[in-house]
């Protein structure tokens, strides 16, 4: 492709030592994702998933290999560079949504643009706006306590795309709901990846979603394979 890769990383592994033995997580993995791309990465619990995406968003070190994200190489860059890489660049979804419990649906998308020294007023009108769009124009200023699980999923989404990120990655978006609530997150991650200049990765259990992804690569025994 001619584009630049958004992401990409290439020889890239990781280990962990457990007493005088080495585990190895992942090996020699290769990867390149584009402006726009959907990508879809399944593979068995345990498999790695979830730690190549701490690396992959700057959140954890590999043991060998480089990675760039946004033009920028990860290994060259300070905590705080890395940090702010990934609030302007990044968008995360989690299974659990990690929302700041003592917060309302608004503040807790307004949190990206402030951390990023928005100015209050407009940070307040990006959120409302983006939390309309989600569904939750009614549930500005309830806190997540007061939330379905589904809301506070479509509170995290907002979260990650408030800063109109260049990629967004979920682990596993729909995996903490019930079938009919993980259907319309299905649906919303879908309107929103066709409607926006947004790259999205999601590491999933769920085919259905997987299958509706522009590729879908399967991570075993530390390797990617196209399927």
């Amino acid at each position: 492709m001619s584009e630049k890769a958004i992401l990409s990383c290439f020889n890239l592994g990781k280990s962990y030592d457990e007493g005088l033995e080495s585990v190895v997580v992942l090996s020699n993995l290769h990867l390149e994702l584009y402006p726009g791309e959907r990508l879809a990465i399944i593979g068995s619990s345990g498999s790695g998933k979830s730690t190549l995406l701490k690396l992959l968003g700057g959140l954890d070190t590999p043991s060998q290999g480089n990675i760039w994200l946004a033009g920028e190489e990860l290994s060259t860059l300070g905590e705080k560079s890395r940090s702010q890489l990934r609030n302007r660049s990044l968008g995360f979804v989690y299974q659990f949504h990690h929302l700041l419990p003592e917060f309302t649906a608004l503040e807790n998308v307004c949190m990206p643009l402030l951390i990023g020294k928005t100015v209050i007023s407009e940070a307040r009108h990006h959120a409302k706006t983006l939390l309309e769009r989600v569904g939750l124009g009614h549930r500005l200023e309830h806190k997540p306590a007061e939330l379905s699980g589904g809301e506070c999923q479509r509170v995290a989404i907002a979260r990650a795309l408030i800063n109109n990120p260049g990629l967004v990655m979920l682990d596993e978006p729909t995996g903490n709901l019930d079938s009919c609530t993980a259907q319309s997150i299905k649906d919303l991650i879908l309107e929103l990846s066709s409607e926006m200049c947004t790259t999205f990765l999601v590491v999933t259990h769920d085919m259905s979603l997987a299958r509706q992804m522009d590729r879908l690569l399967h991570l075993q025994e530390g390797h990617l394979v196209a399927i």
